[in-house]
């Protein structure tokens, strides 16, 4: 890594990007989008057809667990292999990139694409480290997810993450520069995904990115207990990279170990404070279930609980086209609704096997798959105050699982960029 950048826990690294295609076709959103809208990524492969696309180069989260995941990996990893040695991928060495995503709904995300340092991240609750969690990680979703990164030769991030700067010092003077870089890609994503660009930045402007990250990491020490950046989007895809790191260590001479590429994950780091960002809630439908006797079993679980809106936390559900209502369970332990909430479909989950729970973003969608069912109910959450959530993880570790998303599902990030993981 850049020697101005020793210490830091992100930087530039050694970028793919995929030349000689379309990259409307290739380019495709997060694996973990869309898991109970399996027409939605048939679309998808439809639009892609044969053309080489990031679509060959992942596995949606809805397939993990699909009958044929062993083969689905291994075709991956082939595709990959496949792909460097065609050399549909030029890279671009030692490289940050300013991203400027205009989102379907016009207003512009500004974010640096690079890769984090795995030794300064930790997903415990409670670490000290300067990249941390901002959600509890589900162990149980880790080992699907490493077999398939375990044997992948290169990576495609979609994780974010966040750095507090609301005085807008890190990212956002570069927007005014973009004259001086050299302009990467520039085109229409898919599915409502808005439009994406991609400057190099120049030496100069990667100077100003570590003098800034080294101030912010100097206040952090000083004043955060030493948290630096928080993990926005992407949680378990980072723990599992730290996870295939952990597992390749104890295979090497530790004085190999800064040479290792499974130490670093390429992701994009944008402002907490960006004009654009808005933390949407992450809704949950119960599938599997007798909407009644769920609904019943929630007011058991918590004695303070009543119908309707009451003061406390105020949990709304959707049963079907014609029921919806309101839960109100008063004096909650938890901070959140979204704690109070995940507490009892933990323990629910846990004690009826045939009932499963989806994440899903976006109020409309939680409903309609509500609406379409009679084994389903939807709980629909509010919003979290985004200055909410340094402090949180601060005080309190990391908040529960799923308790905000950084926009709609098609404002994720799509998959573009990549990196070798492998020598």
């Amino acid at each position: 890594m850049n020697d101005i950048f020793d210490g830091l826990p992100f930087g530039p690294a050694d970028v793919l990007l995929p030349q000689n295609c379309d990259l409307s076709l290739w380019s495709v959103v997060a694996c973990d989008q869309y898991t109970s809208r399996p027409e939605y990524w048939q679309r998808v492969e439809n639009r892609v057809g044969r053309a080489p696309s990031a679509l060959r180069l992942i596995l949606p989260e809805s397939c993990l667990e699909g009958p044929s995941v062993e083969t689905d990996i291994m075709e991956v990893n082939n595709t990959m292999s496949r792909y460097l040695r065609e050399g549909r991928f030029r890279e671009y060495p030692e490289t940050l990139i300013y991203v400027e995503r205009t989102l379907y709904s016009g207003k512009v995300r500004r974010g640096l694409v690079g890769m984090a340092d795995l030794e300064q991240y930790d997903y415990e609750p409670g670490a000290a480290s300067a990249i941390r969690a901002t959600e509890g990680t589900v162990m149980s979703r880790i080992p699907p997810r490493v077999a398939v990164r375990k044997n992948a030769p290169i990576e495609l991030p979609h994780v974010m993450l966040l750095a507090d700067d609301p005085d807008k010092t890190l990212i956002e003077p570069l927007s005014a520069r973009t004259g001086e870089m050299e302009l990467l890609y520039d085109f229409d994503l898919m599915e409502r995904g808005g439009h994406v660009k991609g400057w190099k930045l120049t030496p100069a402007q990667m100077e100003h990115v570590a003098q800034t990250l080294q101030v912010m990491k100097s206040g952090a020490e000083r004043e955060r207990g030493g948290l630096l950046l928080a993990v926005g989007d992407g949680n378990h895809s980072l723990a599992t990279a730290k996870e295939c790191y952990e597992r390749r260590k104890g295979m090497t001479d530790p004085a190999r170990w800064p040479e290792l590429p499974s130490r670093y994950a390429l992701c994009e780091l944008v402002n907490l404070h960006d004009d654009s960002l808005e933390f949407e809630p992450i809704h949950r439908v119960v599938f599997g279930v007798r909407p009644e006797e769920l609904l019943d079993e929630l007011m058991k679980y918590y004695p303070s609980a009543l119908q309707g809106r009451g003061e406390g936390h105020v949990l709304p559900f959707v049963v079907s086209r014609w029921s919806r209502g309101e839960v109100t369970v008063g004096e909650p332990s938890a901070r959140l609704p979204v704690g109070t909430l995940q507490n009892f479909l933990d323990d629910y989950i846990a004690s009826h096997p045939r009932a499963r729970v989806d994440y899903i973003h976006g109020g409309d969608e939680a409903r309609q798959l509500a609406e379409e069912r009679e084994d389903a109910v939807a709980f629909l959450l509010p919003p979290m105050d985004k200055g909410e959530l340094f402090p949180t993880v601060i005080h309190d570790g990391v908040l529960p699982r799923k308790t905000f998303s950084m926009g709609e599902a098609h404002d994720k990030r799509f998959y573009l960029e990549a990196r070798k993981i492998r020598k």
